[in-house]
């Protein structure tokens, strides 16, 4: 069963083009990633799934129906833009957020005070939202998007403003709520977290796809032509050559693909020879390294 499909969407503003022609399904119980660089389309796109922006052209099928705001009771949503009162104090928004969603006072009270405990936000409760940092705001919004217990949820960079520890537990629950049968839709510019989350993506450029479906597909599409180095020395030993179409350093570890029926081991006699390695593994490439590639070729 498809939680969410487009067919054909398209936005315009002011002559602009902001989503065009796009098309694709999430199925029931899985996580799915938009992706894309900033002003691809992706928070216009996941407005136009709840009905804050219609298309100008296209449909949005959720639930297998056109989409309706009767939908709404059944979805969740976290903008990335921050939407709350900043004279309320924490507990009292949630409350009232989740009241809006058709939750008694009481059982809102309820579900509130057990994810604030749950997301180590109990302390915080009796406190102003003006007097949260960025990333406490980001936790006090995510749960409203949780308090009424949806179906889908639509987190529009949930991981924005969240040090290590915070995103760890974000992430926690986005599992969970996926092993509970949830479906997930999130956009992000973590891309290490898309890759470790998702089941399937869309990569949007220029308000267009030029990449989508399953993930553990994509990645086998693109074949094991990568090589994972981790060394000691000096970083700049990497060159193109006649084994090397393209390569990215960090520091002491390096992600280089090959050029088609190069031979890993020359490359590796070659690496050698200027470097210490600590490492040396054939890989699937990284979503990064697929993302700089496809994005590389739709611009020329």
């Amino acid at each position: 069963m498809t939680t969410v499909e487009l067919s054909g969407v398209s936005k315009t503003f002011d002559g602009v083009v902001a989503v065009r022609d796009l098309s694709f399904g999430i199925r029931a119980g899985t996580m799915y990633g938009l992706l894309g660089p900033n002003g691809a389309g992706k928070t216009t796109t996941l407005r136009m799934m709840i009905g804050i922006l219609a298309p100008d052209q296209g449909q949005v099928r959720v639930f297998g129906h056109p989409f309706r705001r009767e939908h709404l009771p059944r979805i969740g949503y976290l903008p990335e833009e921050r939407g709350l009162y900043r004279k309320m104090r924490v507990l009292e928004q949630l409350v009232f957020l989740a009241a809006l969603r058709g939750l008694s006072t009481a059982e809102a009270g309820r579900r509130a005070r057990q994810w604030c405990e749950r997301l180590d936000m109990a302390g915080w409760m009796p406190r102003k939202i003006e007097e949260l940092s960025k990333g406490m705001q980001q936790k006090v919004q995510f749960i409203a998007a949780l308090l009424h217990d949806p179906e889908f949820l639509i987190l529009d960079e949930p991981f924005a403003g969240l040090d290590p520890v915070n995103t760890a537990q974000l992430k926690n629950v986005m599992l969970e709520l996926k092993e509970a049968g949830k479906t997930i839709l999130f956009s992000t510019h973590r891309m290490d977290q898309m890759e470790r989350l998702c089941d399937g993506i869309c990569l949007i450029h220029r308000g267009r796809s030029v990449l989508e479906g399953e993930l553990k597909l994509i990645k086998a599409a693109h074949g094991k032509n990568t090589v994972e180095i981790h060394f000691e020395g000096d970083g700049n030993f990497l060159e193109r050559n006649g084994f090397v179409e393209s390569f990215n350093t960090y520091g002491n570890f390096a992600e280089v693909r090959l050029r088609s029926g190069a031979d890993p081991q020359e490359l590796l006699h070659l690496v050698a020879a200027k470097v210490r390695v600590s490492r040396f593994e054939l890989v699937e490439p990284s979503l990064e390294q697929i993302f700089i590639e496809v994005v590389g070729k739709a611009d020329a």
